[in-house]
């Protein structure tokens, strides 16, 4: 029996990765098996070019070669990782996907969104997350609990009006496909936000 694609979205700062290890305990206490993974990376040459990514290394990055490696990291995740765990049955709970790239390569970088779609349709043809979670807060919010958790990366130290335009694709992308997004508000408490989760997860498992 084929498992499900869930799908976990949202600026710096909005909770991903405390809220992917609730969903994955969620689903487990269903006896549910589950597989965690993340953009870029998931792979051992995923996680190898999310290196090159993430780090500056004193070269810079050009933005059409950060957009390129996303999609690389994304094949091989997708091919090696993705599809075999769901074919076995697996609910495969990611951190990030092709939602992030039009968000933060199209509408944080500029590039055509058309663009980004097809390339997409070559990675991963009509692959569809089945549940994407999107959670939403201010991006000065967000920025501020990133800031509290140290050291900042490459796609971290972008300038505050580059989030708002991130944000302000994923909520575009939120409208544009509400058969898949939901859409939680994360700067309230973290027990609402997990309710409302709960919520959502039991109604992709009906």
């Amino acid at each position: 029996m084929a498992g499900k694609f869930i799908t976990i979205e949202g600026s710096e700062g909005v909770g991903k990765s405390t809220n992917i290890e609730f969903i994955s305990k969620y689903l487990k206490s269903r006896d549910i098996t589950t597989l965690e993974t993340r953009e870029p990376g998931g792979t051992k040459i995923a996680e190898e070019i999310r290196q090159l990514l993430l780090t500056t290394k004193g070269e810079t990055v050009p933005e059409i070669a950060e957009l390129l490696l996303f999609f690389a990291a994304r094949s091989f995740h997708v091919e090696n990782l993705i599809k075999p765990a769901i074919n076995q049955g697996h609910y495969v709970i990611c951190d990030r996907f092709s939602d992030a790239t039009v968000a933060y390569q199209g509408y944080g970088r500029g590039f055509n969104i058309q663009d980004i779609n097809t390339i997409a349709s070559w990675v991963h043809e009509k692959m569809q997350p089945d549940l994407t979670i999107l959670l939403d807060a201010p991006a000065e919010i967000g920025m501020q609990r990133a800031k509290q958790r140290g050291t900042m990366d490459r796609m971290e130290s972008e300038d505050i009006s580059f989030y708002e335009r991130v944000r302000n694709g994923y909520l575009t992308l939120a409208s544009e496909h509400k058969e898949r997004f939901v859409v939680i508000d994360a700067s309230q408490a973290l027990k609402s936000v997990q309710t409302e989760i709960a919520f959502h997860l039991d109604v992709l498992l009906t």
